[in-house]
């Protein structure tokens, strides 16, 4: 086994650690993060019913950052999330880290959404 596959493996097993714990309820939804090296992507997802109810990330057409791979990208993200979960009637999440440090672009995202309105 390689590096990379020992990096993705330890992902996934951190990954399913967190999602034990966790489950997004329609009164108060699972808020996933996916950070790749040049977007990041967030939804708000309702586990029981499985459908996304809101959903943000560096690569859609409007509002497409310069860089998407930055904290002030991710700072966009969670802005722009915050904003569509408001109109959605969501004003409450479950924070998922995905098996990410929150540190950096994650923790940058999850501060803009707190900012934005959303508890968590």
């Amino acid at each position: 086994m390689n590096r990379i596959e020992l990096k993705k493996r330890r992902h996934e097993r951190r990954k399913r650690g967190i999602r034990r714990r966790l489950l997004g309820v329609p009164n108060r939804p699972r808020l996933t993060v996916f950070r790749s090296a040049k977007h990041i992507y967030a939804q708000v997802i309702d586990d029981l019913s499985g459908r996304t109810l809101v959903a943000a990330s560096t690569n859609e057409k409007s509002g497409k950052a310069a860089n998407g791979g930055n904290c002030e990208a991710a700072k966009q993200v969670g802005d722009a999330l915050a904003e569509r979960a408001k109109q959605a009637g969501i004003d409450a999440v479950i924070f998922d880290r995905n098996g990410y440090r929150f540190h950096g672009r994650i923790k940058a995202l999850a501060d803009a959404a707190r900012k934005g309105g959303l508890k968590f």
